[in-house]
């Protein structure tokens, strides 16, 4: 058990003392080193989780959280199948849509897209792609009017603005006499969209579900509702559910996919990706915690005449490591707390931060004309800070425990052979 005067000796120990500075500098060093490392790693986590939340929400404003798959054959009609799926009551919003891979061309230019036929009142509810119209609206896509609402590379791509048209070249031929001819339809631009992801801008073209079912003879059938769930995190298991609802009645049921099947691979990689940076930059703790080893040894050599004098009075040697253990823990426990109080204000002002330098230094870090965002997104986790000041605090402890039994192996002769 520790007592003052074991703690009154360490603590002593951390200052200078009889005009030697230098134990006192490495000490301060140490604190500084453990602090940035701490403060560096909570920074960097919070910048990635930032990153994929921006992700995630860029996604999913588009892809919506649950996809209902349906034989559009075997769908006689969407409504009640759209009322089904909305009555479960962590569902927030439910839509229909039609979906096919066409062709559309324009002054000899063509780009394979995905065509979406959606119901423009409904669609609100399961994306957020009215936030994200630079031009138009999404509700001016009327049945039988033949518009399409574009995103803006492949706007881009045709040179095309609202009121230009382009031409829907459809997958299913027409059989005439003379063979099979493609199936051709003109439509008008009425807005375009800006995601920030090259999936949805470059190769997404939205349609009302009308025009989609005309067009592709789909009668009164669809593909499918896509619904939104009031948590992101909980949308495996209201698939779960609606699976087992949805299979009871005759509607046409095929199978239902969450966000987190559909875009797995890409979520895992970022998650390996942030473990592997934790992984690096904890290294970074280590190196700070061999510091304390460092400044201790030196501490015991130095001081190894007075832990002589001190076992030859008859301090017990778990007294003597304790001495060793609370002057290299604090110093580690300090540089701890400091860099998670660092760490926490950079987090959570890193915006703020990177936007200062920039208006100091006269340029955008990340430029809206190369990257799809401007801003360096922050997202703090508790998790994050938890695991962070409980590895840091681990290594702060451990690293006192070598110093500490070298002092405690000073024989007492040979520390005061030459005092």
């Amino acid at each position: 058990m520790f007592s003052p005067v074991e703690a009154f000796i360490g603590i002593r120990y951390i200052h200078a003392s009889r005009g030697n500075h230098f134990i006192a500098f490495m000490s301060l060093t140490s604190i500084v080193a453990t602090a940035l490392s701490v403060a560096v790693l909570l920074t960097i986590l919070s910048i990635m989780n930032g990153f994929e939340g921006e992700l995630r929400e860029r996604i999913l404003g588009m892809a919506s959280h649950i996809i209902v798959e349906t034989d559009d054959k075997a769908v006689r009609e969407w409504r009640p199948l759209v009322d089904a799926v909305a009555r479960n009551p962590l569902i927030v919003g439910a839509a229909p849509f039609v979906s096919r891979d066409v062709l559309l061309s324009r002054h000899g230019i063509v780009r394979a897209v995905e065509v979406r036929g959606v119901v423009p009142e409904l669609e609100r509810r399961v994306t957020s792609v009215d936030a994200h119209m630079s031009k138009g609206r999404l509700i001016q896509l009327q049945p039988g009017s033949f518009r399409i609402v574009i995103g803006r590379e492949l706007a881009d791509a045709f040179g095309v603005s609202p009121g230009d048209t382009l031409t829907l070249i459809a997958p299913q031929p027409i059989v005439t006499p003379a063979g099979l001819l493609p199936r051709l339809k003109r439509f008008e631009v009425i807005g375009i969209f800006e995601f920030g992801l090259n999936e949805h801008d470059s190769g997404l073209g939205l349609i009302h579900l009308v025009d989609a079912q005309r067009l592709f003879r789909t009668g009164s059938g669809i593909d499918g509702v896509r619904a939104v769930v009031e948590d992101a995190s909980l949308a495996p298991a209201v698939r779960g559910e609606l699976t087992k609802l949805l299979r009871g009645l005759d509607m046409g049921f095929v199978g239902a996919r969450d966000w987190t099947q559909m875009h797995r691979n890409l979520f895992r990689a970022l998650k390996t990706e942030k473990i592997v940076m934790f992984s690096i930059l904890a290294i970074a703790i280590g190196i700070a915690a061999f510091n304390i080893v460092s400044i201790l040894v030196m501490a015991v050599i130095e001081k190894r005449p007075d832990i002589a004098m001190l076992g030859s009075l008859g301090m017990e040697r778990g007294a003597l490591m304790r001495v060793f253990l609370i002057q290299g823990g604090i110093t580690g426990i300090v540089g701890v707390a400091v860099g998670l109080g660092v760490g926490v204000v950079l987090a959570l002002n890193v915006g703020a931060i990177v936007t200062f330098f920039e208006t100091v230094m006269g340029f955008k870090i990340l430029s809206p004309e190369v990257y799809y965002i401007s801003d360096i997104p922050s997202e703090l986790r508790m998790p994050d800070l938890i695991v962070t000041a409980m590895l840091a605090g681990l290594l702060s402890v451990v690293a006192p425990l070598y110093p500490a039994w070298l002092a405690v192996s000073t024989v007492a002769s040979e520390g005061l052979r030459h005092e």
